[in-house]
This record gives structure tokens, C-alpha cells and sequence, in this order.
């Protein structure tokens, strides 16, 4: 099955990948084999923060491309389910509304 999936790092930084085995994918990210960026040992542990499957690769694929281009703000609010917030986060930062706290 076809995931999207978004790794925060030791770090605190956010990796976001693609793959069609999460099992084996996360695996690797955690042996440091997974990607330069997520081999670095100052980002190592990493933990799965979000996923999404989808019925396609090319999908997920470009969702990955999609999430790979938003603010942490919006990677953020995707990871804690905050839907409703994702439009507000995609108008530039002078455009928009103060979130309720909630």
C-alpha cells in the first residue's frame, strides 16, 4: 500500500517521504539508511509523526511533493488532524487571521 509520511527528527525537524513498505521504510530511517538528511546522527532517533495511505504510488507521491513545500506551521497542523486549519496556513503570513487557541 502506498503511503505518504512525515518523520520528525531528534532534531525537531520534519522529514517528509514517500514509499509503498512504511515498515521497511522507517526501518531504514532508523538504521540512518534512509535518506542524507535523515542519516545525519544529530537527527537520529526519528519517529513517524504522520501518515496517509493512498490507492496509488504516484499519489502519494505527489502529496509528498505537496507537504514537502509547506511551512512547519502547516506540517504541523496536518500532524495533529487540525484539517480546518490548513487553509488559514496557506495564505501568506501578512494575509492571515490569528488561529483560535483551542
Amino acid at each position: 500500500m502506498p503511503w505518504t509520511y512525515i518523520l520528525e527528527c531528534a532534531d525537531k525537524t520534519f522529514y517528509v517521504g514517500s514509499t509503498v513498505d512504511l515498515e521497511r521504510r522507517l526501518s531504514e530511517h532508523q538504521r540512518g539508511e534512509g535518506s542524507r538528511f535523515t542519516g545525519r546522527r544529530d537527527r537520529l532517533p526519528v519517529r513517524l509523526a504522520w501518515s496517509g495511505h493512498f490507492d496509488r504510488i504516484d499519489d502519494a507521491f505527489w502529496f509528498e511533493k505537496q507537504v514537502q513545500g509547506w511551512s512547519r506551521a502547516k506540517r504541523i497542523a496536518l500532524i495533529e488532524g487540525n484539517w480546518s486549519d490548513l487553509p488559514e496556513l496557506s495564505r501568506r503570513p501578512t494575509a492571515r487571521r490569528p488561529l483560535a487557541d483551542g
